[in-house]
């Protein structure tokens, strides 16, 4: 049993990931239950139970006879957390500006990941207020291999990380952050627009697939007067 409950949230995480990234939008039809245990490998029972967990988040309405229609209509995300649609939820109007988009090579990060290759795409992005104030200041970097090899020359898919990483098959399955808080230094704190040595969060977090591959390194500086980080644990889980 605890087998399938394993399961069923790991296939409802993937396809929440692909409804966020735009890859179902908003009024079309989910795959059916069929097509979804072919996919997975996992029983009928699984599938509705994933489909479930997307229903409670309001992702998606399931209806008998026709299947599961997308509901979700906010725009494609680009980070992970959902920052930029949550702060406009709260009629907070945000623009993200890229700073940076190319190939880089970086053989400390490799190392640090362990990763063989280290060549990465390095995208760099501040999102603003419509009065140009910055909140938060975003490093990605994307290993650059197999389909995404040339993320840099070819551009983003519409604009979102997210999206592109998804129409590679790089479906992120966990994370691991690390969080601290510290003053801006002077070259962040002018993308940002704001005095140096003000204090920001720092998050920096690893983001991996279902077989521990790399997907997505970001380290973000947040304003804490903007964002609240929530960490949830499990029994067994470590703080």
């Amino acid at each position: 049993m605890p087998g399938q409950v394993h399961k069923h949230h790991h296939v409802a995480r993937v396809l929440a990931d692909e409804i966020r990234a735009g890859v179902h939008t908003g009024g079309s039809k989910l795959p059916g239950e069929h097509a979804l245990r072919e996919r997975f490998g996992v029983s009928r029972t699984t599938v509705r139970q994933a489909l479930g967990v997307l229903g409670e988040q309001g992702l998606i309405e399931t209806h008998a006879g026709i299947g599961s229609i997308v509901t979700f209509d906010g725009t494609p995300l680009d980070q992970r957390l959902g920052w930029t649609r949550a702060l406009a939820a709260q009629g907070t109007e945000l623009t993200t500006r890229v700073l940076r988009l190319e190939r880089i090579r970086d053989a400390a990060l490799a190392a640090e990941l362990g990763l063989e290759s280290d060549e990465f795409t390095a995208l760099d992005r501040v999102r603003q207020l419509p009065d140009g104030q910055g909140v938060s200041l975003e490093f990605s970097r994307v290993p650059a291999v197999g389909p995404l090899a040339d993320l840099a020359e070819r551009g983003l898919d519409g604009g979102s990380l997210s999206r592109t990483l998804t129409a590679a098959g790089r479906i992120p399955d966990s994370a691991e952050a690390h969080i601290a808080v510290a003053g801006l230094k002077e070259n962040d704190s002018a993308a940002l627009r704001r005095s140096p040595g003000e204090p920001f969060l720092r998050v920096a977090q690893v983001f991996r697939d279902a077989a521990g591959g790399v997907v997505e390194q970001v380290t973000s500086l947040l304003d804490p007067a903007r964002f609240q980080l929530h960490v949830r644990t499990g029994r067994g889980d470590q703080p």
